[in-house]
């Protein structure tokens, strides 16, 4: 910010003016000097014109629920710190819209993660006139119109707005069996996905509503744990997988695809197996979808849980350590091992922004010191490796009934008089000044690095290409996998249900974008590259840029014909059916743990695929030719 010398007659008071109004200059500016889409970059979100923009945000909550479940809804003491939002963004009943956005905007925060549950959108129901009373606008509105007017009012100050479906119902988070515990807990996943393309298409037309957060906290429920790549109905990978690719071909292709990962699994008593998975399982399974550059990964950190700590006092705890027990370099090291990884690790098929979408601790009042310390470590970690970060909560109520002070921003329900973080009772300041002055961003525009994109037939199909969606099954009955557009096959797995993509040097379709189905020898033409065994090899000019097994054979390989003519030098032949022969330097990383894997080099092709079905064999990949 350019200083200024002020004359001689300017009072204290005009100066102190003159610096809010360059405040709110910056402030406004900031908000607006971006242009949407976004899209990812390796580890960062970056705008239409690739400029990073980094998520500077916080949580509103209350349209997900504040009601804890038991005594009379309408009673604010049933209601989470006796905070009744009714059902709708916290603080419509005791203040205006327009200066919980201008003390949003005095925060420096540049994006607003809205919660909303499944209940919420299909309630027809008015609101009633007291429960927006600071904001007559409202009268008469369901509560989903008073959303659309919330994001409206959000996104026409400059923020961005990220749909986060919270619950499916309207309850406080997270109660054990409150039925919230999964995606299709209290409902089906045909229903949550219609929710999520009916919201998504709603806001299609406002470039600042940016992503769909797809469920908070997956957690175990009574019964059973949630999974990742179970292929049953507590499958977390299988139903955002399926529900991302939804979202962007048939709602908007534009929007970012938030997945957090698996939040608790296990009963937390000493000597069960219990624990907090997070984003751990992302480096055995990432997510590929059919739109590139959408998905950013998410995780949630808390002073009171711990990487196996439910954070519960009482029943429910364990010895296990709180995040809050660990020195400032163990917990960046447990931190990274769970979710900063995968931003941090390049060149992988993981690699993708994180966004920490939750954090927070307490502002007032007597707090552990233990916490306090926590919270410094935590903004620490953000800045050291300048990762995305949405505390918890923006708004929340402070009064005679009213003694939470987890909210940067809290309104007196009684008066109507706010208590925010730079009014002077929040120890927080100076830490959150700290996270919000941090300047970490990479050069403008961000540089564009290589894509490596997983293929998992686990489950059956996994054709991620579009150009191929529009066209006939190549090889019916087959379990078929497909790179997404703009990528070629470079490695597979000899349990044949892996396989990885990249576009790690430039082989680009020709016009038309053709492709020639093999499922013989018939261009196996310039010598044996794999004596003994059936080739699948692509013709001349051409590349894999897919391949269909039965059980774990080879079917067919699918390949595209290159716009120019490619060489056939290269590695040559590498076998991978007695272990992996990879890349000594990991690129793309482990894309199928405990199984051997063929993969060329990061210049190189897939020109053919080698098997045998011979006695002691079951036909799955057991050589590639590399080629350049």
């Amino acid at each position: 910010m350019p200083t200024f010398a002020l004359a001689g007659s300017f009072s204290r008071l005009q100066a102190l003016l003159l610096v809010l109004i360059l405040l709110a200059c910056q402030g406004n500016a900031a908000l607006t000097d971006w242009t949407p889409p976004l899209s990812t970059r390796g580890r960062y979100i970056v705008d239409a014109n690739g400029v990073r923009f980094k998520l500077k945000s916080g949580n509103w909550h209350g349209a997900s629920g504040t009601y804890t479940g038991s005594g009379d809804i309408n009673v604010d003491s049933n209601h989470h710190a006796n905070e009744n939002a009714h059902t709708l963004p916290l603080g419509l009943q005791y203040t205006s819209i327009d200066d919980i956005l201008d003390g949003f905007e005095s925060l420096r925060i540049n994006t607003i993660r809205l919660q909303f549950s499944n209940e919420m959108i299909h309630d027809m129901a008015p609101v009633q006139d007291a429960w927006v009373a600071a904001n007559p606008q409202f009268k008469g509105l369901t509560p989903l119109q008073v959303y659309d007017a919330v994001i409206q009012a959000l996104t026409d100050k400059g923020f961005a707005v990220i749909l986060n479906n919270h619950t499916n119902k309207s309850l406080w988070c997270c109660g054990v069996n409150d039925g919230n515990e999964r995606w299709n807990e209290s409902q089906t996943d045909d229903v949550w996905q219609s929710d999520w393309l009916f919201m998504v298409s709603r806001y299609r037309n406002n470039g600042r509503v940016i992503g769909a957060d797809l469920y908070n906290e997956v957690r175990r429920d009574i019964l059973y744990d949630p999974n990742w790549n179970g292929n049953d109905t507590h499958d977390w990978w299988k139903a955002s997988q399926a529900l991302g690719n939804r979202i962007l071909l048939e709602a908007n292709p534009d929007i970012l695809i938030v997945i957090e990962g698996i939040n608790w699994t296990g009963i937390p008593v000493d000597g069960l197996p219990h624990h907090r998975p997070t984003l751990e399982p992302v480096a055995s399974l990432s997510h590929t979808f059919l739109a590139t550059n959408k998905l950013v990964y998410s995780a949630h950190f808390y002073a009171y849980t711990g990487p196996n700590h439910s954070g519960a006092t009482g029943i429910g705890e364990t010895s296990d350590l709180r995040y809050r027990d660990y020195s400032q370099a163990d917990l960046f090291e447990v931190m990274n091992f769970q979710a900063g990884y995968v931003a941090l690790d390049i060149d992988k098929h993981y690699t993708t922004p994180v966004w920490i979408s939750e954090f927070g601790v307490e502002g007032r009042g007597d707090i552990l010191a233990s916490d306090a310390t926590w919270f410094n470590n935590m903004v620490s970690y953000l800045t050291t490796y300048d990762l995305d970060f949405a505390i918890w909560p923006l708004i929340g109520y402070l009064g005679p009934n009213n003694t939470n002070g987890w909210a940067l921003l809290n309104w007196d329900p009684t008066t109507g008089d706010r208590d925010g973080l730079y009014d002077g009772n929040d120890w927080r300041v100076n830490a959150w000044n700290t996270l919000l002055d941090f300047t970490g961003d990479p050069e403008s525009p961000v540089t564009t690095p290589t894509r490596w994109q997983m293929l998992n037939l686990d489950q059956g199909d996994f054709i991620q290409s579009l150009v191929q969606m529009s066209r006939e099954d190549w090889d019916p009955g087959a379990r078929k996998g497909m790179c997404p557009d703009g990528l070629r096959m470079i490695g597979i797995s000899a349990a044949s249900t892996r396989a990885l993509c990249t576009n790690s040097a430039s082989y680009t379709w020709a016009s038309g974008n053709p492709t020639i189905t093999v499922s013989n020898e018939a261009y196996v033409t310039e010598g044996d590259w794999a004596s003994g065994y059936t080739k699948y090899q692509c013709p001349s000019n051409s590349y894999v840029v897919g391949y269909a097994i039965r059980n774990s054979e080879v079917s067919t390989v699918l390949c595209a014909q290159a716009s120019t003519t490619l060489g056939t030098d290269g590695s040559g032949t590498r076998w991978f059916d007695q272990g992996d022969n990879r890349p000594a330097d990991d690129a793309g990383g482990d894309f199928h743990y405990g199984q051997s894997k063929g993969q060329c080099e990061r210049e190189e092709y897939i020109a053919g695929i080698a098997f045998t079905t011979r006695i002691g064999d079951n036909g799955s990949p057991a050589a590639i030719l590399c080629r350049k």
